[in-house]
Parts: structure tokens; sequence; C-alpha cells
């Protein structure tokens, strides 16, 4: 069942006549899944893309090497290059690209722990990037980003 925040996020793009895509490192489709499960996903929901692996990011999204390596797959640089890249590949009217830590084992730091997630979201009305930090196991951290991100898109769409 999707949270309040996804049923909203859904209502708000269909009234306003818009459509989504996703480029999914860290929530590994879990966004895609999330919309696909409100009454309004065929209205909203264009499609989406796991790019999990570094590799996708690279061959699919066409992020660029030099990128990957000077700040990591988990990065507000390899997210606002993976939007990019989504853009070229699906048509909607919004593109998310989302990667992060949700585990141990990635490219976490002191400064960038695990819980870290990064959004970055383009539309030709606004465009913006996002870095927050947080708690739980695995899920919890995914089912918050993606109630953050919803929470964010209608309050920088709406505006």
């Amino acid at each position: 069942m999707p949270s309040k925040q996804v049923e909203d996020c859904c209502t708000f793009l269909m009234e306003n006549e818009l459509s989504v895509a996703f480029a999914e490192s860290a929530t590994v489709g879990q966004f895609s899944a999330e919309f696909g499960l409100t009454d309004v996903a065929g209205k909203v929901l264009k499609g989406g893309i796991v790019c999990y692996d570094a590799s996708v990011k690279q061959q699919l999204l066409n992020v660029d090497d030099e990128l990957l390596e000077e700040y990591t797959p988990e990065s507000a640089e390899v997210t606002k290059a993976a939007a990019y890249g989504l853009r070229k590949l699906l048509p909607a009217d919004i593109h998310i690209a989302i990667t992060g830590l949700t585990c141990e084992g990635g490219s976490e730091s002191a400064e960038k722990p695990v819980g870290t997630m990064f959004i970055h979201c383009i539309s030709d009305r606004v465009e913006f990037s996002d870095r927050t930090v947080f708690t739980g196991n695995k899920a919890e951290i995914i089912l918050q980003c993606i109630d953050h991100t919803c929470d964010l898109l209608i309050k920088k769409l709406g505006a």
C-alpha cells in the first residue's frame, strides 16, 4: 500500500497533467513500484530504470567515467548526470534520479554516512537537487527517501 505522500504526489501530478520517470539506484525500483500501486499510476508513471550498478549508470544513462571516479556512484554529481541521461531515454514531464547509501559497503564516510541519499529532479518548470541523511534499516531509508521526494515534488512544482 503506497504511503500518503506517494498517493498525494500522484494525485498532484495527475491533477497537473504531469508524468514522471525514474532512474533508481539506491531505491532499487521501489519508487516506481510505489507509484505503480496507486489508482492513478497509468496517468502519471511513464517508467523507470534500476541502475544499481555503476556500469548501468555509465552504459545506459551515459554517466561519465570521470564523474564516477571523482565523486563516487553515490553522489550529487552522478545523480544529476543520471537524471539528464534518463531524460534522453524516457519521455516524461519530470525525470528523477536517486542514488545513495542504504547500507555499509559503498562509498560511505564520515561526511557521507549510511543513510545519505541524493535526489535530482528535472522538469521544464523546475530543477532541484537534494541531499538528506535518513536513519533506519535499508527498507526504512528507502521509504523515507521516497516520501521525502514526494513532498519535495509537490512543494517545488506547486510553487
